[in-house]
């Protein structure tokens, strides 16, 4: 899946979570501490659920949740190139050991958990009241948005070149939405230029898990 819709209607408040990394305790600590309801909010993710951190296989378990969305991150992609093309190597040196280290059920349910990845979609089209919002995990990679066009899969999931534009003190606004969130680049404090917000803050890493409200 490409692009998926979501219409904010049907929630309360919702939260985009920058890159998780297999930090879940981290994530529901911060839940906790926002009064999030599973009942009534919505938790949106900007991808790279597994890898590095301490629990990959319970950030895996957040796809089963009905109040739980997520864009596919690189390392997920990682992973599914790993089960289905044998590209092993690639996930082992960026992360992916864990899965190797699991046996019996658990190594079952995680493999399951990553056949579902494959139908994450790259792109989230959140439409708020007065607002459009998408989320995808590395960049949107073209100058203007539009639901549906055609864009560089491997540009949305790994692409790190208009972050570095901006880092530069180079960019320009992505006509055709209002806010885009990305991860992917782990940074000391969120970056937001133009209407560009990159939320991955290196919670793995130690630091801060950034969680943002859009609603």
């Amino acid at each position: 899946m490409l692009y998926q819709h979501l219409n904010s209607e049907n929630w309360r408040h919702i939260y985009i979570v920058g890159d998780l990394h297999g930090c879940r305790e981290k994530l529901d600590e911060a839940l906790l501490a926002r009064h999030f309801s599973e009942d009534e909010d919505l938790l949106i993710s900007v991808g790279d659920l597994i890898d590095r951190g301490p629990d990959s296989p319970g950030c895996l378990a957040l796809l089963k949740e009905p109040w739980f969305r997520s864009v596919r991150g690189n390392h997920e992609e990682m992973a599914i190139n790993a089960l289905k093309k044998g590209n092993h190597h690639q996930w082992i040196s960026n992360g992916g050991e864990w899965f190797y280290h699991l046996e019996g059920m658990a190594m079952m349910e995680a493999k399951h958990a990553i056949s579902r990845c494959h139908n994450l979609p790259l792109i989230l089209h959140l439409q708020l009241q007065e607002r459009l919002v998408v989320v995808a995990h590395a960049d949107y990679p073209l100058p203007h948005y539009a639901w549906g066009s055609a864009v560089d899969e491997e540009k949305v999931v790994w692409n790190r070149s208009r972050i570095e534009r901006l880092q530069q003190g180079k960019g320009q606004v992505i006509t055709g939405a209002d806010a885009f969130y990305f991860g992917h680049t782990p940074l000391s404090a969120p970056l937001e230029a133009y209407n560009q917000h990159y939320i991955d803050t290196g919670a793995v890493f130690g630091n801060q898990l950034t969680l943002v409200q859009v609603q």
